[in-house]
């Protein structure tokens, strides 16, 4: 009975607003955002030594110069993380828009495409840290050029996929299939060969000293991924394919030059040697957090299967259903599938379960390495965060460490108060890219720097 007066209170309420269609407020934020870029064009133009020489240079342009340079490691100010971070959110809030008026895939495929590209920035800029690419190039590779780079290489792959494969979405012929892996593949096996050439081979003849065997078994190895995703993700849509096949074949390429560094390493500015390969830190820094992983997904994956039996999404109301509609109905919707089951189905989501590995990785992998290993925290936030922690140590009578404990303790809460609110949270339909450019930002906060901290510590940089 309670279903169907759910039913008949969905049925005579307003419904959510087109897919197609702006709202109000994002109306408003793209319009500033063009005005504001407007503005910034004109001041470049007009007062560039206000704008660019005291401005926006000696902060944002010149600690990347610092970074890459011989020094390296130059740390974040309050004014470029203030920036950052509001670039961030307002990217976030455009694109959201944007997508979804286009229609891109917002699906768990979609999430494990990403997830991929995320890992493909440590891979890469562990290698920088390691000064294997040359010097005209390293610009690219530090931290927010890096993303930005690889965002120009992830829409490229993403419109050549749709471009070449689309037509075919949604077919389920053999014939079909075929098709579609002789348009993806081709393509795809060209652009990886183009990264190898225009990223990692004008680094070769820097190297005298490097050998090539694992690098060629790496660019072996990411061929063999490359046709692998593809063979393994029938039906997907090609957008979603060709990112993940070429986001993953990548991060092997990348790896393969890791594990040519500790075969044979190449000279660095910095004349660090690695004497000995720490093996522990694999076990801290992703052994836990794959353990918290792993209850989560099997606390949850039960609800969530049946979630999908339903024809729902976990935390995602039913198609043109408004949120505040959903709230009026108060206990009629008790009943419903979406509020019985997506509180747990959500803990065996790819998007949670990536936003928990990541932040939870990078919180052991600082506390590990600057503790264990003498590193140093770049971002002033998190410093100040381990400052209190030393504080800590010293008011409690601990020797050990510099207090990066409390950064590894502060994310866990900070990851679990996220995962609260994504289990208590409900979305329209319109808003499932924004739930999933939200996602991307916590990754790009929690598992990149994660992933490249024990990077470097894998290899001694």
């Amino acid at each position: 009975m309670s279903m169907t007066a759910l039913e008949n209170h969905l049925a005579d309420a307003e419904p959510a607003l087109a897919d197609s269609e702006y709202s109000f407020g994002e109306k408003i934020a793209i319009w500033v955002v063009l005005a504001f870029i407007a503005v910034l064009l004109s001041g470049l133009v007009l007062a560039n030594d206000a704008v660019w020489e005291d401005g926006l240079k000696p902060i944002i342009w010149d600690p990347i110069i610092e970074d890459a340079g011989s020094a390296g490691d130059a740390g974040y100010s309050p004014e470029n993380t203030a920036i950052y971070t509001g670039s961030m959110l307002v990217c976030v809030v455009i694109l959201q828009a944007l997508f979804r008026r286009a229609d891109l895939p917002c699906d768990d495929r979609m999430t494990v495409a990403l997830i991929a590209w995320v890992c493909l920035a440590p891979v890469m800029r562990v290698l920088e840290d390691a000064d294997f690419f040359t010097q005209d190039m390293d610009v690219l590779f530090i931290s927010p050029l890096i993303h930005l780079h690889l965002a120009a290489w992830l829409i490229g792959i993403a419109f050549t996929s749709q471009w070449v494969a689309g037509k075919w979405d949604g077919a389920t012929t053999d014939r079909d299939e075929g098709k579609v892996r002789r348009a993806l593949l081709p393509i795809l096996l060209i652009a990886l060969l183009m990264h190898w050439g225009l990223l990692y081979q004008p680094a070769y003849l820097a190297h005298d000293e490097m050998g090539m065997l694992w690098v060629l078994i790496g660019l072996i190895a990411s061929f063999s991924v490359m046709v692998g995703v593809i063979l393994t993700t029938r039906q997907w849509p090609a957008i979603t394919r060709g990112m993940l096949a070429f986001g993953s074949a990548a991060v092997v390429l990348g790896i393969g030059h890791w594990a040519q560094f500790l075969a044979t390493p190449w000279a660095q500015e910095s004349a660090r040697v690695l004497d000995t390969i720490p093996i522990w830190p694999l076990f801290v820094v992703l052994g836990i957090p794959g353990l918290v992983c792993y209850m989560m997904y099997k606390i949850g994956i039960d609800d969530l299967r049946q979630l999908k039996l339903c024809g729902f999404e976990a935390g995602v109301l039913p198609h043109g259903v408004k949120l505040d509609t959903w709230d009026k109905a108060e206990d009629l919707t008790d009943a419903h599938p979406v509020s019985l089951l997506s509180k747990k189905g959500l803990l065996a989501t790819p998007m949670v379960l990536a936003m928990v590995f990541g932040q939870l990785c990078d919180g052991f992998a600082t506390m590990v390495g600057i503790d264990s290993f003498g590193y140093g925290e770049k971002h002033p936030v998190s410093n100040e965060v381990i400052m209190l922690g030393g504080r800590l140590n010293t008011s409690l009578g601990i020797d050990y460490g510099e207090g990066a404990w409390l950064f590894t303790l502060v994310k866990a809460v900070l990851i679990g108060t996220i995962v609260w609110l994504f289990a208590e949270m409900r979305v329209e339909q319109r808003q499932r890219h924004l739930r999933l450019l939200i996602v991307l930002a916590v990754l790009i906060v929690g598992l990149a720097p994660g992933l490249r901290d024990i990077g470097r510590l894998t290899l001694g940089v």
